[in-house]
């Protein structure tokens, strides 16, 4: 099992940084909780967050809870601030890159900046900090800084729901590189709910009309009962 706390940045009355109509703690819960969403895709994680709702955490609070939890990894999204643009990363400021917090630093690096690829956006590198989330934390720790909240360029993309998938899966990507962590195999039935008809389920799960019922020569489509097991693959 890979245990893994991830910390949205800021929260509560601390909105962290502020710009162009954008406030740090809102992106950092919208782009942490796409990562947690991602991550039950796969086997053996466990995730547990700082913060779900726009609460107030302090520092030592945020790292004391992932030491008591036993985490693997340690995860605190964030945004820049201060008029650059692009993104950067970090991890505590005595540890090389080819230690092992270096090592996944660089894979999470690597996989984000393969997914903005098609947004332009510029790679500021890898970076190392005395920052306390990365020195109080007793496993590996990196910091990410998505872009620059009070840069209109970044801010644009900040507002873009589908930049900020893109910023969650670039992550998650990276996790599963650093951990070899395995995907769930992708399921093989489905279980009716009510209102189900075949002609629902293939609309809803993509899935080519008519698929359902050559997957299921025996079931009579015109009346499914609630609970029942359907192959759609």
């Amino acid at each position: 099992m890979t245990k893994i706390f991830i910390d949205p940045g800021h929260g509560g009355s601390d909105p962290g940084a502020v710009g162009n109509g954008l406030q740090e703690k809102d992106l950092t819960l919208k782009i942490a909780k796409k990562i947690q969403a991602l991550l039950k895709d796969y086997e053996d994680v466990e995730v547990k967050m700082s913060r779900t709702t726009d609460k107030f955490l302090s520092l030592d609070q945020r790292t004391d809870a992932a030491n008591s939890w036993n985490a693997d990894f340690f995860l605190s999204v964030h945004i820049n601030a201060g008029g650059g643009t692009g993104y950067e990363d970090y991890r505590y400021n005595t540890l090389a890159i080819s230690s092992r917090t270096g090592k996944v630093h660089a894979a999470i690096h690597n996989a984000i900046m393969d997914e903005l690829e098609s947004y332009n956006v510029v790679d500021r590198g890898t970076k190392a900090s005395d920052l306390h989330v990365l020195r109080e934390s007793d496993m590996a720790a990196i910091l990410t800084e998505s872009l620059f909240i009070d840069t209109r360029k970044d801010a644009n993309l900040l507002k873009n729901d589908d930049f900020l998938d893109a910023v969650a899966l670039g992550h998650v990507k990276g996790l599963e590189r650093a951990f070899n962590l395995k995907k769930k195999a992708a399921s093989t039935t489905y279980k009716i709910k009510a209102g189900d008809t075949f002609w629902d389920i293939e609309e809803r799960l993509n899935i080519k009309h008519g698929t359902l019922k050559n997957l299921n020569p025996n079931v009579n489509a015109t009346e499914l009962k609630v609970g029942q097991s359907i192959r759609i693959k």
